[in-house]
């Protein structure tokens, strides 16, 4: 037993128990919501086991596919995987000017892109259920690292097994995660990694027999920023961030390393003051959810009462048997005069009991955030948009929408970034940086160029186009084209083309463009002199004849 060891199972397990009303929240909105992570909350308990029914809470889909929407809608819109969803640029507005400059970002971009859409990398998939997480329990954790093959890894970790705390800027800069491993995982680490296994595990992958080859074992893995280091040097125990695999149950040391950027990147969805973990979508709705889920239990009732109803008999001893199978006949079941001597138990209003089942789908749809975003892309039966109503649109879009998934910009995708450039500039994946770039030492910035950023800044696209219509009517009321040289196209259109997401590759630098503009000036006054030709001969020809 190590004292290093010891402190981090302790501190792990101090945050386990400050966490067991999280987890008793995040396992109801499981149980309603994403059935089939029920239980896993509480696995190591032993009250789940693997492959059992979890359905057995959840009466009605709505909340689950809203869920699944939910993710969809935030990946479409901030990560979507045929979109080159950000771009990089320098934080010196001058280099950016530089069309080299511009152009090696361009590169690094397309090489980020490349990585996290190869097959090993698996990205999508991850970020998907990062954003499944987040909808359902307002906290989503993907983990970062390097391919043992080259290139990315990235692995969504369920909130079960991350365990987290912020620095005083309220910046997440430490995680634990607690987990099981096989002996056999172990063992492979130890080939791969240089991991120092336990006695006992070590004993257990050596059995010839290898029945103990599929026994699991508590690890923790801590990740805590590196106070006491060298910065001069960049070896394993030397990087910003220490890494630390511990044996939980011999509170042993299996492997010390380090990361040069943090290895997670985890966001919250909305927070509450004075708390950690983030608040959901899901449990905004829980309420309704619950609700939602009793009225389909009396609706089914009174569906099985109107398909197979009750009868009501008067007890006369007359009708001893009814039957009920088709084509039945029931002697006395009506008095000679036709009148019905048995009736049905009336099951209730079946209509009321659907409209206040859609009332609270509709809340559940409103805090998912999926009418928002179908009222602005459904027009259907309508004549299609004009650019500037596209505009229009998507501005509102990105209104509405921003607030919510701003936070994910800053706390997800930045961290994210930084993480990727890290690693790939480690494995020589980045195209050489331009002398110019080099000699300004200069940052780079991120800017997101996804749909939603876009219709973050479609505003500005909207205003150009609304001052062009409103110019083109006056010069043509007035007959005076001046109006138009307020507007300076040559800042324009280098700006439209960027809401409107144009590559880089596409666009012309200003020495092409004067090149272009040269020549067309050259070609106009060899036109004109062509023109007039014929009237400069005329003169020519009366001053000849004059002599």
């Amino acid at each position: 037993m190590s004292s290093l060891a010891n402190d981090i199972v302790a501190a792990q397990e101090r945050k386990a128990n400050h966490r067991g009303v999280w987890e008793s929240h995040w396992e109801e909105i499981a149980e309603r919501v994403i059935p089939r992570q029920a239980g896993i909350f509480f696995t190591r308990q032993g009250q789940r086991q693997s492959g059992e029914k979890r359905t057995e809470k959840s009466f009605d889909s709505t909340a689950s596919i809203a869920l699944e929407r939910f993710a969809s809608v935030m990946e479409s819109l901030l990560t979507p995987q045929h979109e080159k969803w950000h771009v990089l640029k320098s934080a010196i507005p001058e280099l950016n000017r530089n069309y080299r400059v511009r152009k090696w970002f361009e590169e690094v971009n397309n090489a980020l892109w490349f990585e996290r859409n190869r097959t090993q990398a698996n990205h999508q998939m991850n970020q998907f259920e990062r954003y499944m997480s987040l909808g359902a329990f307002g906290t989503g954790a993907m983990w970062i690292d390097a391919n043992d093959a080259g290139g990315l890894r990235y692995r969504c970790m369920h909130l079960s097994e991350v365990y987290f705390d912020v620095n005083h800027q309220g910046i997440i800069d430490t995680a634990y995660r607690r987990f099981p491993m096989t002996t056999r995982q172990m063992a492979l680490r130890a080939q791969v990694r240089g991991w120092t296994l336990p006695e006992r595990v070590e004993k257990q992958w050596n059995e010839k027999t290898g029945k103990d080859h599929d026994k699991e074992h508590e690890v923790i893995h801590c990740i805590k920023p590196r106070w006491e280091r060298d910065p001069d040097r960049y070896d394993a125990r030397n990087m910003a961030y220490a890494s630390y695999w511990i044996d939980v149950d011999d509170k042993q040391v299996m492997h010390e390393g380090g990361f040069g950027s943090f290895p997670f990147s985890i966001s919250r969805y909305v927070t509450a003051p004075g708390e950690m973990y983030g608040r959901s979508p899901a449990m905004m709705a829980l309420p309704a959810i619950k609700v939602l889920n009793e009225e389909k239990k009396t609706m089914l009732k009174q569906g099985q009462r109107h398909a197979d109803p009750v009868l009501l008999l008067h007890d006369d001893g007359l009708m001893d048997n009814v039957s009920l199978l088709p084509g039945a006949v029931n002697w006395g079941g009506v008095s000679k005069d036709g009148r019905p001597l048995m009736q049905t138990l009336p099951a209730g209003n079946f209509q009321i009991n659907r409209d206040m089942m859609d009332m609270e789908r509709e809340t559940i749809r409103d805090v998912f955030l999926l009418t928002i975003f179908e009222v602005l892309i459904n027009r259907r039966g309508q004549t299609p948009p004009t650019a500037t109503e596209v505009l229009e649109l998507t501005k509102e879009k990105g209104a509405l929408l921003a607030p919510t998934m701003g936070r994910q910009q800053n706390e997800a995708l930045g961290p994210q970034i930084e993480r990727e450039l890290d690693l790939l500039s480690m494995q020589g994946r980045v195209p050489d940086m331009p002398g110019e770039l080099a000699e300004a030492e200069a940052e780079y910035e991120v800017q997101y160029d996804s749909p939603l950023a876009r219709a973050q800044r479609a505003e500005q696209g909207a205003g150009l186009f609304r001052t062009v219509e409103f110019a083109t009517a006056m010069a043509n009321a007035t007959q005076d084209p001046s109006v138009f040289d307020h507007i300076d196209m040559d800042a324009a259109m280098p700006a439209l083309m960027d809401i409107n997401a144009v590559p880089i590759s596409w666009q012309r630098d200003m020495d092409a463009i004067d090149a272009i503009r040269e020549g067309r000036n050259q070609q106009a006054a060899q036109q004109q002199l062509l023109e007039a030709a014929p009237a400069m001969a005329g003169v020519l020809k009366a001053v000849d004849g004059g002599v």
